[in-house]
C-alpha cells in the first residue's frame, strides 16, 4: 500500500505552492490598481480645487460675486496635471453653473508583475468637483 501513495504529498505541495503564487501576484495587482486609482482621484480633485481658484470677479446688482469659466478651468486643470508625475491626460475641464468646477482626468495601469490572471491594461478614470467660495 505504501507504495501506491508515494510522491502525492509533492503534487500536492506543488499545487498549492502554485496557487499560492497565483493568489500572491493577483493579490499585489490588485493592491497596486486601488493604488492607482486613489492616486487619480487626488490629482482630479486638485486639478478642480485649482480650476475652482481661478475665478473671474464679477461686480452685479447683488454685489460682487467669483465666476467660473471653462477655459479657465481648463488651464488651471491643465497646469496640475502637467506637473504630476503620473502621466494622466485631462479628458474634460467644465463649470456646470459657474462656481463648480468639475474636472475628468483618464490614465492607463499596468499591472506590476506579470500573471495570466490580471489584465495587461486598464484605462482608469476619475473626476473631481470643486466650488469656489468668494465672500
Amino acid at each position: 500500500m505504501r507504495g501506491d501513495e508515494e510522491g502525492s504529498t509533492l503534487l500536492l505541495t506543488l499545487g498549492y505552492a502554485l496557487l499560492a503564487i497565483a493568489a500572491i501576484f493577483v493579490t499585489v495587482s490588485a493592491t497596486d490598481l486601488h493604488i492607482a486609482q486613489k492616486r487619480l482621484d487626488s490629482l482630479a480633485d486638485a486639478a478642480a480645487l485649482a480650476g475652482a481658484d481661478g475665478f473671474t470677479l464679477v461686480v452685479g446688482p447683488d454685489g460682487v460675486r467669483g465666476e467660473l469659466d471653462d477655459p479657465g478651468i481648463a488651464a488651471q486643470a491643465t497646469a496640475i496635471v502637467g506637473a504630476s508625475p503620473l502621466g494622466a491626460v485631462l479628458v474634460d475641464a467644465h463649470t456646470p453653473d459657474g462656481i463648480s468646477a468639475h474636472v475628468t482626468l483618464a490614465a492607463a495601469w499596468h499591472p506590476p508583475l506579470f500573471s495570466p490572471f490580471v489584465p495587461d491594461g486598464v484605462r482608469l478614470e476619475a473626476t473631481g468637483t470643486s466650488r469656489t467660495a468668494f465672500r
